[in-house]
Order: structure tokens, then sequence, then C-alpha cells
């Protein structure tokens, strides 16, 4: 996926990085129900990419794409050497995270901390450029703490394209590093789209794509009358079939109802093979639990999930078993 797109008038529809989420297993599933979804990876950082098992952090099944490698860091010379080891990798994008406010980012003096250093996120994505040819884009808030919002991702805007970046996107609340939990820090700061639309306004021929507290593809819709592109996070993950309806923003085309008998026995298949190679079952079916929601037999097939897929020993068919307890022929879940 290129970010020319944007001259073919064409949007994005992403789903998130998300830290302990949107791992292999989670993107896998995601694909099955989304064709033409922009997935990314968690967050990676640039010293584990060069320094780790890059099977273990950076192995993906190759119907992923179009996906996204999403790297943590703030030495320019790493980060230039773990994108290329991405892109080695067969990744569509590299894309450099300026929005994380946990404490281990901040302890390592990267994620949404670089909102105050502009000139070294730009230094860092022009080094990524270098090493690279795939598209590099940032992924950023609209401030941190005091800073004047305004002022804040408009610097940071400017020296990301100074540098050559592809394309920014951009949660549209501030991070508090200090007195927020990472988890406080998805909900406590306010929501402000309208300063998202007004950099976009200003940078009419450059990618920039919105996210945050995004819950359905109405507003994602929506918000693609002012932006680029658009990035589903909890919502996607949470009500996964919502993704079914994902590819028409792109496509203009009507939405194609989920096979849902070809879905699970895809899943079942792929969890098998993780099996065989090592692998336990509820690594892939804890992606799986909100798949049925609104279904007759949805509370069962979650307990299922919950608590027989957790088993040393399941297998698939325990996700045959908890797709047997769903009533596809009533829409809303009476249990």
């Amino acid at each position: 996926m290129q970010y020319n797109e944007l001259k073919n008038k064409r949007k994005i529809f992403s789903v998130a990085p998300m830290m302990d989420w949107t791992d292999r297993h989670c993107r896998f599933f995601h694909r099955q129900l989304t064709r033409e979804a922009l997935l990314y990876t968690e967050m990676v950082v640039a010293d584990a990419v060069i320094h780790g098992d890059r099977e273990r952090l950076l192995g993906y099944d190759g119907t992923e794409h179009p996906v996204a490698l999403q790297l943590g860091g703030s030495d320019p010379a790493k980060l230039a050497q773990a994108a290329a080891i991405g892109a080695a990798f067969g990744y569509d994008e590299i894309n450099l995270n300026v929005g994380c406010p946990s404490d281990r980012v901040q302890s390592g003096a990267f994620g949404a901390c670089l909102m105050k250093e502009p000139e070294r996120v730009g230094a860092c994505v022009a080094a990524m450029k270098e090493s690279v040819s795939v598209p590099v884009t940032v992924k950023c808030r609209i401030g941190v703490d005091d800073q004047d919002a305004e002022q804040a991702l408009d610097a940071l805007a400017d020296a990301v394209w100074k540098a050559g970046a592809d394309g920014l996107w951009v949660h549209a609340r501030k991070a508090w590093l200090q007195g927020l939990s990472p988890k406080e820090n998805r909900d406590i700061p306010p929501l402000d789209y309208d300063r998202v639309y007004r950099l976009k306004a200003g940078n009419p021929d450059r990618f920039i794509g919105i996210n945050g507290g995004i819950g359905s593809i109405l507003e994602a819709a929506a918000h693609l009358r002012h932006m680029d592109g658009v990035m589903l996070g909890r919502a996607a993950y949470h009500t996964p079939a919502i993704l079914a309806e994902a590819d028409g923003l792109v496509t203009g085309a009507a939405a194609e109802p989920i096979d849902y008998t070809a879905l699970i026995d895809t899943m079942a298949a792929y969890a098998e093979r993780h099996i065989a190679a090592g692998g336990r079952l509820a690594q892939v079916t804890r992606h799986m639990v909100g798949l049925f929601h609104g279904f007759a037999g949805a509370r069962r097939y979650r307990q299922i999930l919950s608590s027989d897929a957790t088993r040393r020993d399941a297998g698939p068919e325990v996700l045959l078993a908890a797709f047997a307890a769903v009533d596809l022929s009533l829409s809303r879940d009476a249990a």
C-alpha cells in the first residue's frame, strides 16, 4: 500500500497498533474480515528488532498484507537499522510511534515524549527514509501535558514533512505523561477532532489520518469526509465484525456479508497449524471473543473461549464447539 493513493482520491482504513492486542494472530483473524484495511503490528522497540528474535517479533502470515510495522525508539541510527530489517521482512510500511504514553516508553525517552522534540523526530524519519524504499509514516498525539496543541502539532508535522515522511496519523487527544495511566490516556484527555481537521486543511497535499475514540463505521465515514485515512482501535478489536463493513469505505462497493462458517473453519485450521508449531489455542482465540456480538448464543461462545480454550491441551475442536453455540439466525443476543 502506497500513500500516493491520496492522489487517486482513495481513502485508507486502518486498524490501530495496540500493545498486547495486534499480534500476528489478531492480524490474521482481522484479515479474514477485511481485504482492504491496513493492519499494524504492536509497537516493537528498535533495540529489540536489532538484537532480539526477529522471527518471533516480526514474523507474520503472508495473507496479512497490507501490513505495517510500528517501531519505537529515538535514536535515528537504530531506527534506520530496525526499519531496514522490517522492510526486508516484507512490511508494506514502517511507522514511528510518537504517541504511546506508557511508563516504559517514557523511561526510554520515546513514544509521546518525542512530541516535545520535533527536531529529533525529523532526524529519525529522515534516517528511516534513507534506509528503506517503503513508505515511512508517524503516529502522534496532538500534544502532551501543557503544550499548546496548535503549536505542538504544527511543529511535529512540519518536522516530519521536512524529513520526507509519507504520512501522519494523529490520535486526536493530548497525552498526559504525568498523572494518568496509559489506560486513562486513552479516555480522559478530551478528543479534539477539529484540531486534526485543521491540520489536514492546512496540508491538502499531505496524507493525514485520524485516530482516537472512533467507535463505528458510520463515525469512520464521517471522518473520511475531512481526512485521508481513518484508524479504529478498540472498536475494531472488541467488535471485529464491523471490519466487514470497512472495505466499502475504501472501494465504494456494498459490504459483503460474513461467511461465519468459512471464517471459523479458516481460523480452526490456522489454530491447528499454530498448535502443531508449539503454540496454544488461546493465543489465537483470545482475539476472537467479540466476534458474535449481538447474536443469540454469543455469551456461551465467549464462555467457552474464556475457559476451555485456555487449557494447555485445548485444540481447534474447542473453537468449533464455541461456534456451535451461536445461533446465526438470530441477530440479537438473547443469552
